[in-house]
């Protein structure tokens, strides 16, 4: 990856020494009303993901998955602090409720239930340890950059797994590859630290699942599932199939965003440029049009009303035309697919969407916390990173 700031000196630094360190708190699309059938929890959670919060939920309230509401995920490597939706005969019971690693601040009556995508953005404090002596200096110069130009909308490296081959694996489940996939599901072994999951791989690229399942740890509950499944003879197919869809869809995802950051770094000196042929996108609404005259919609562009978007492929994608169409279309058939590609069966097809090349940067500040740490303070719309900014302060 580069930098749209590559003429700024970075920080350097580290980051995550310690949840506290990385903060994140969500800000709400809407105010609670006071009543309705569902009761809003505003929670402070650290050190645990959102779905192991959403599991002591379920667990402690005596409720089913489909009961709670979230808006988005939250790493479990923060502090975060979020809203989570129950409903609203839950209230007798917060009193005995007991959650480990995590606290109920506030709760309000709401008339419908949370759902993903229900909120604003979400504001970051993060402290960066071991940077530069004039690192408030230079991160300052940084981020007035972002908030003029936008920040380049990246995925970054959390989406794509702790092996960094989730995208690997959707490529594959699209390619119907999948004695492949079930390869690369258990794992390069040279990638790999946990000693059982190591030697679980290794015997996996021996061709002794046997062992293999011997050795992968408990909770490595998908892997030892595909791995039970080969055992019973039941093919490759099978086994991938035999995964839950809520993760091969996340394998697609990543594959869709492994494209979206490849078209993004091809336009990364000119994220609000518009050609003829572009998919605008409209930060106001999210909607999104063909751009027909590049020069008359360019002062939308510049006053940040507008930006140019790059495709989430899937089956039902609007697409490009012009030269930036031609290069979505010829990273696509590289791949060796086509939009038909994502159509698969119930469950896992992927209509796609467009996503802006860059968002808005809020709020931004960078003081000086210590001799050798900074503290960075902003916001950013909701489907966006804040390691995209990392990337370009710290370098």
């Amino acid at each position: 990856m580069s930098w749209l700031t590559a003429e700024l000196p970075g920080t350097g630094g580290i980051y995550k020494e310690q949840p506290s360190d990385f903060q994140v708190e969500e800000i709400p699309l809407y105010p609670c009303s006071g009543k309705g059938e569902h009761l809003y929890l505003w929670i402070e959670k650290e050190g645990i993901s959102s779905y192991e919060l959403l599991n002591q939920l379920k667990k402690g309230l005596k409720i089913k998955d489909r009961e709670i509401g979230y808006a988005g995920l939250k790493d479990a490597r923060a502090k975060t602090r979020q809203m989570i939706s129950v409903p609203a005969s839950c209230a007798q019971h917060l009193k005995t409720l007991r959650l480990r690693n995590a606290t109920i601040l506030q709760n309000q009556l709401h008339g419908n239930k949370l759902r993903i995508g229900h909120l604003a953005g979400n504001r970051f404090t993060i402290k960066l340890r071991e940077t530069h002596p004039d690192a408030a200096h230079r991160a300052t110069a940084i981020l007035q950059k972002l908030e003029q130009q936008g920040v380049p909308n990246r995925f970054g490296e959390q989406r794509y797994g702790v092996l960094g081959n989730s995208a690997k694996l959707g490529l594959l489940l699209l390619r119907e590859n999948y004695q492949e996939f079930c390869r690369e599901m258990l794992g390069d072994p040279q990638l790999i630290r946990n000693p059982q999951w190591q030697a679980a791989a290794i015997a996996y690229r021996d061709n002794n699942v046997a062992e293999c399942l011997k050795q992968l740890p408990q909770q490595m509950r998908d892997e030892r599932r595909l791995v039970r499944t080969l055992i019973e003879g039941k093919g490759h197919k099978q086994a991938t199939k035999s995964l839950p869809h809520n993760l091969l869809r996340l394998f697609l995802s990543a594959c869709q965003s492994h494209f979206f950051d490849q078209l993004l770094e091809q336009r990364l000196t000119g994220l609000g440029q518009l050609c003829e042929g572009d998919i605008a996108y409209k930060h106001a609404n999210g909607a999104c049009f063909r751009v027909e005259d590049a020069a008359t919609e360019q002062a939308r562009a510049d006053s940040f009303e507008i930006s140019p978007t790059a495709p989430l492929f899937g089956f039902k994608v609007m697409q490009a035309t012009g030269k930036t169409g031609e290069r979505e279309q010829t990273l696509l058939a590289e791949a060796g697919l086509d939009l038909e590609s994502w159509k698969l069966e119930k469950g896992l097809a992927m209509p796609g969407e467009r996503r802006p090349l860059r968002v808005p940067l809020n709020q931004a500040t960078a003081t000086r916390a210590a001799k050798d740490e900074i503290t960075l303070s902003f916001a950013l719309p909701k489907g966006s990173y804040a390691t995209s900014v990392l990337h370009e302060i710290i370098k």
